[in-house]
């Protein structure tokens, strides 16, 4: 089978023997391609760098598909993102990511804008304030680019026109209809969201990359609650690693506004 290059972050890895490993890559071209890796664990391999977690990559694959393990046949590493290594914050938001990455795609699906987002936001997890940001823009990336976007420029329900954000304003949030509503939610759940974490989300939803000083944290941290409490309700599945994002500071709050 032809061999195939492409850009990859190793998302995934175990032990497959004493010398090999199976790895889970996400590629920009490919989507998320599911490897045997022989012999990547010997000393002397065609795995330069070897593969490791939140690393990026060009991988050398014969890409298999209905469900086989592709073949790997050599990785040239190309960036390690050392904050994640030397930083236990850096590091558990680098696994939220990857979990977001693993659990919205299926094999051999592209998403090179979300492939785009993740390397973004590795590279953004060195600098302290800018690590809640970064799982924000993930989260919404990997949200839009399977089709689930939240609605938040109108009422998702009817379809109409959303009053003007004011300051100090509380919107509703249902999750079964994909958005901001105006009215009374009558079927599922129904959170309580600020109208600067709204604010925020729109900005992300433009294009822009927000700037983290630019805003109070909590609302990068409320942001991210609520894509994270979206992405539970949509694929039915609350990643491992982002649960501690998911926490509401006061149990009292019935919904991600915090």
């Amino acid at each position: 089978m032809p061999i195939t290059k492409d850009d990859a972050v190793c998302i995934r890895h175990w032990d497959w023997s004493e010398t090999s490993q199976t790895v889970s890559l996400f590629s920009r071209g490919h989507g998320v391609v599911r490897c045997v890796a022989k012999g990547s664990r010997r000393e002397t391999s065609d795995y330069s760098g070897g593969l490791e977690l939140a690393t990026r990559g060009e991988m050398a694959a014969s890409i298999k598909r209905e469900g086989q393990l592709s073949n790997l046949t050599a990785w040239d590493l190309q960036e390690v993102f050392p904050h994640v290594r030397s930083s236990l914050a850096a590091f558990t938001h680098a696994m939220a990511m990857l979990d977001v990455v693993h659990h919205c795609l299926e094999p051999l699906d592209p998403h090179p804008g979300l492939f785009d987002a993740l390397v973004l936001g590795l590279r953004a997890l060195a600098d302290t304030g800018a690590r809640r940001p970064a799982l924000t823009v993930v989260l919404w990336t990997a949200l839009d680019e399977t089709g689930h976007r939240p609605e938040l420029f109108a009422d998702a329900s009817s379809g109409a026109d959303l009053a003007p954000l004011t300051e100090g304003a509380v919107l509703t949030f249902s999750p079964r209809a994909g958005g901001l509503v105006a009215g009374a939610v009558r079927d599922g759940p129904a959170w309580r969201v600020r109208a600067e974490t709204v604010d925020l989300l729109r900005l992300i939803a433009s294009g822009v990359w927000p700037d983290p000083d630019a805003r109070d944290p909590a609302t990068f941290e409320r942001a991210a609650r609520l894509l994270g409490w979206y992405f539970r309700e949509v694929f039915g599945v609350e990643p491992p690693a982002l649960a501690p994002f998911l926490v509401v500071p006061d149990p009292k709050d019935p919904g991600p506004a915090g």
